[in-house]
């Protein structure tokens, strides 16, 4: 089985895993901008060079209704390579999640290890794994184990309280090898209240060459362009970075350029029509709706923001129960300009 993370340009930039956002429908938005070229990068795509999927539960998947989480795990053929992000705390059952996301064509799997959802941590998972580096290697094991030669990479953070923990937690880490290693450089204690701390980001890139020097180390946190992320690389001495809320509401964001506003609120209404034809449709659920249009919603506030009359257009779009009230709110706000 290839590995995809060998084959990726230098530097590259990845999409972040984000709850609730990185669904299908968002993913799509930008695999969308696939032939448009980067300014800057002659010759390279305008969409992410790895995408990755909405966390997903391991213990939830194996449970006896886990197949109503697989819409988490939808993805398009344009979305290739794509990876599958998944939390939990009990290797076993990494062992068997692995197996069956493998089985659904993914490129690569991701181990959560950074989150800091309290629901999350009391399962023992996400950043409640930094206070367990032990149970953090098992778990890196026993998913490599039955990935079946599908790369595997982690995602977590600096450490808990400090950034000092580094040392320690990021020698578990890389002394199981993974295939990337992606540090959001905050402490879980920080959440994301702080600046993230790039100048501690040389510390991880020394640690990788140091244990592991086959593993790619790829930075996160506060990248507001993709200038600033290929900055990045060359500052920190990465091999790439991941873009979670700077390409927030800017499907366009990996093409390196700001459209004009009537194709911005043109790729919204694409975003919502998208959403609803994907996730509409449900006979198990009393709705008929695998996700509440409602999700949509939180995607209004970044498309619809930094222009004269967004406010006034969030606000009405806050009240649109589906997508042809989306197309009309914002037609008539476009027939006003």
């Amino acid at each position: 089985m290839k590995d995809f993370w060998k084959n990726l340009p230098h530097p590259f930039f990845a999409l972040a895993p984000m709850a609730n956002v990185t669904d299908a429908a968002f993913r799509h938005m930008f695999a969308s901008y696939g032939p448009a070229g980067r300014e800057g990068f002659p010759g390279r795509s305008g969409k992410p060079d790895v995408l990755y999927t909405e966390f997903v539960s391991v213990e939830g998947l194996l449970s006896r209704g886990g197949e109503k989480l697989l819409p988490d795990l939808w993805f398009g053929e344009d979305e290739h390579p794509i990876v599958a992000q998944i939390f939990g705390a009990r290797p076993e059952q990494f062992a068997r999640a692995a197996e069956m996301i493998a089985s659904l064509g993914f490129d690569g799997i991701d181990i959560n290890m950074g989150c800091p959802d309290r629901a999350v941590e009391r399962q023992g998972a996400g950043a409640a794994l930094i206070k367990n580096p032990e149970l953090a290697r098992k778990i890196i094991r026993a998913a490599k184990e039955g990935a079946g030669g599908l790369p595997l990479s982690v995602k977590t953070r600096l450490g808990w309280a400090s950034a000092d923990e580094f040392a320690a937690w990021g020698d578990a880490l890389l002394s199981e090898h993974p295939a990337a290693l992606t540090v959001h450089l905050r402490t879980r204690n920080e959440m994301s209240k702080v600046p993230a701390h790039w100048d501690l980001a040389p510390m991880v890139a020394a640690l990788r060459d140091r244990l592991s020097p086959e593993t790619l180390v790829i930075g996160n946190g506060d990248v507001a362009s993709l200038d600033e992320a290929r900055r990045n690389t060359e500052a920190y001495g990465l091999d790439g970075i991941m873009i979670g809320r700077g390409a927030f509401g800017s499907p366009w964001f990996f093409t390196g350029r700001t459209p004009e506003l009537s194709e911005r609120l043109a790729r919204m209404m694409a975003h919502t029509e998208l959403f609803e034809r994907t996730y509409k449709s449900d006979r198990t659920k009393k709705d008929g709706k695998i996700k509440n249009f409602d999700v949509m919603k939180k995607h209004y506030k970044a498309y619809a923001s930094g222009f004269d009359g967004a406010k006034e257009l969030r606000i009405a779009l806050m009240d649109a129960r589906d997508a042809a009230e989306v197309r009309m709110i914002t037609e008539r706000f476009l027939a006003r300009r």
